[in-house]
């Protein structure tokens, strides 16, 4: 069994097959204004259960699309593309999933890498 996880009123649940050596802080605008901390895994490692009216996207860039719940408010997850040298990889897509919406989990004991994503891009 993998770590469970949903938005806080439930409209939005997933399932991760492992647990993250390691999370990320962006310091881009909207990731820092989301407070979320992201781990990535290939879309076969994620299981989503997303009640549809619930789930809204934000995809302002194209390559992006960060998900949240319209009833409760949470970011939960977003699909976005592999990134080398600062290109997209359309070809290897990935889910990045908030883990501070992880059900018994220790975060803390999770080291956090930070991007600055501010000045990146």
């Amino acid at each position: 069994m993998g770590i469970l996880a949903s938005c806080h009123c439930g409209a939005i649940k997933f399932e991760v097959s492992e647990a993250p050596a390691t999370v990320t802080a962006c310091t881009c605008s909207f990731c820092s204004k989301r407070g979320a901390l992201w781990a990535y895994y290939t879309p076969d490692q994620v299981k989503l259960s997303v009640d549809a009216s619930a789930d809204a996207v934000y995809a302002r860039n194209g390559f992006n699309k960060h998900h949240h719940c319209n009833v409760c408010g949470c970011g939960t997850y977003s699909q976005v593309p592999s990134w080398a040298d600062y290109k997209p990889d359309l070809e290897h897509p990935r889910i990045s999933v908030n883990t501070r919406l992880f059900d018994d989990f220790d975060l803390a004991a999770v080291p956090v890498e930070i991007i600055d994503g501010k000045n990146l891009w």
